[in-house]
């Protein structure tokens, strides 16, 4: 029998859930991240990041092929369709975001996917349901293991740290592996995790998500066929433990007294295509400009404006004060309050090169200073923006948001979620595949074969 330990937990865990476990809470919840992930990753088609993603996987090739999302007739090795639907949704930062900070369904759904697709029997939509949801349990309680991972992260991105891991799991469910190959499953993926924060606003920041979503899939794989790793390998610092300052595992509860974690933590879904922070100063610039307009100064111009302050939780790697690329636009609390401040709003168009780059806002931006006031803790969860427009004529009009229309603490409504979807999945495929998919998600406990998903995954509006 084996001998107790964080990770022979975990490993018991993910091989006895069963569907009786899912509470109708969690299936709600993760329906909508599989609805909001869906969207994002087929806009995430049509990014120049994607393109190159897939041209280099498409070098690669094995009797097995899952289908590429939004390519018609598109396949690839399980691991490389995994990595670039990864990529497709990370590649604009539409994707969700979780708290202890992390993307959690972007490293999932694209291996469950295309791990399903290769299976010999097709599983059911319970059967996604329960890979998917274990593989956002594994995250959310690694997450919990480090008072470090409560804030926003300084060291390393955590999808890859977390997200790999959880994409293992969920993969080692799909495929029936026993306890001690779930074991190893994680041993394994954990020596492909962790990416730099250094590599935050740039192209290959979404390689991130698809290399945890393929690299847990192929952790799982490699356990099946009988590869081992290190079975302690959460509960040791010189393991798991290398990604945090502070780490104090703990086991999971065994199956008879399970509790999920996103039952208690819902997750937070953007409403344009940039870093989780940028919600809060966008949403604080449009109160702002709203106090100007309403305090008897005429419509905002850029004439009036003296300066613009943003009171922001410090963050270096969000604080860019003259973006000259699009990565970089949507990491910078500058261009996102500017941008809200000159158009209303800020949409997928804002980060352009067109809008982007006019003169008017690069105009704005000289006028922007940031500051990080000490009660302002760099914490999802805790975190608040102001922005303050001062005019030439003396006055002051401040805008304050503490949580944006989208975060956890104020979800979207579900006729909002579904709007965003659609809006995200027309760009690339037939209004009877985005109907098809908003269907096959609201119902997908009832369904009896999952490939009908794929099926719509593939009509394109170009065929």
């Amino acid at each position: 029998m084996l001998r107790k330990s964080v990770t022979r937990s975990f490993g018991a865990a993910i091989s006895g859930l069963g569907p009786g476990h899912l509470t109708d809470g969690v299936i709600s919840r993760s329906k909508r991240m599989m609805l909001d992930t869906l969207g994002v990753g087929l806009i995430g088609t049509q990014t120049d990041v994607y393109s190159k993603a897939l041209r280099y996987s498409q070098s690669f090739v094995s009797k097995d092929q899952s289908r590429v999302w939004g390519r018609a007739e598109e396949a690839l090795p399980p691991q490389y369709a995994a990595f670039v639907n990864g990529v497709a949704v990370h590649s604009m930062d539409f994707d969700d975001t979780w708290h202890p900070a992390t993307h959690p369904s972007g490293a999932i759904l694209p291996a469950v996917l295309a791990l399903a697709q290769v299976l010999p029997r097709q599983p059911t939509g319970l059967d996604l349901l329960l890979a998917f949801n274990i593989g956002i349990e594994v995250q959310g309680r690694l997450l919990r293991f480090s008072r470090e991972a409560l804030d926003i992260p300084q060291r390393f991105h955590p999808p890859t740290v977390v997200g790999v891991m959880g994409s293992a799991a969920a993969s080692a469910k799909l495929l029936g592996l026993s306890s001690a190959q779930c074991i190893h499953a994680l041993a394994i993926a954990a020596s492909s995790t962790g990416s730099p924060l250094a590599n935050a606003a740039t192209q290959t920041k979404p390689l991130h998500m698809g290399n945890a979503a393929g690299r847990g899939l192929e952790a799982a794989r490699l356990a099946w066929m009988g590869l081992e790793g290190n079975p302690d390998i959460l509960d040791l610092q010189s393991g798991f433990g290398v990604f945090f300052t502070e780490y104090n595992p703990s086991e999971m509860a065994d199956v008879s007294r399970f509790k999920w974690v996103l039952e208690n933590q819902n997750v937070a879904v953007k409403r344009f295509p940039a870093h989780l922070g940028m919600h809060w100063v966008a949403e604080a610039a449009l109160a702002a400009k709203a106090e100007l307009e309403s305090g008897g100064e005429s419509d905002l111009n850029l004439g009036q404006i003296r300066s613009v302050t943003l009171r922001v939780p410090p963050s270096k790697y969000i604080d860019c004060p003259y973006p000259a690329t699009e990565h970089q636009a949507r990491h910078s609390f500058q261009f996102n309050a500017c941008s809200a401040l000159l158009d209303d709003q800020v949409t997928v168009e804002s980060f352009c090169g067109a809008l982007r780059d006019r003169p008017a806002l690069r105009e704005l931006l000289s006028k922007v200073r940031v500051e990080s006031p000490k009660d302002n803790h760099p914490s999802f969860d805790k975190m608040y923006c102001d922005v303050v427009i001062e005019t030439h004529s003396g006055n002051k009009y401040v805008g304050r948001c503490d949580t944006f229309y989208g975060h956890w603490r104020r979800p979207l409504s579900q006729e909002d979620l579904e709007r965003k979807f659609r809006a995200n999945a027309s760009t690339v495929l037939s209004s009877e595949g985005v109907e098809g998919i908003v269907d096959f998600v609201a119902n997908m406990e009832q369904a009896t074969d999952s490939s009908i998903l794929g099926s719509y995954l593939q009509m394109t509006s170009n065929p």
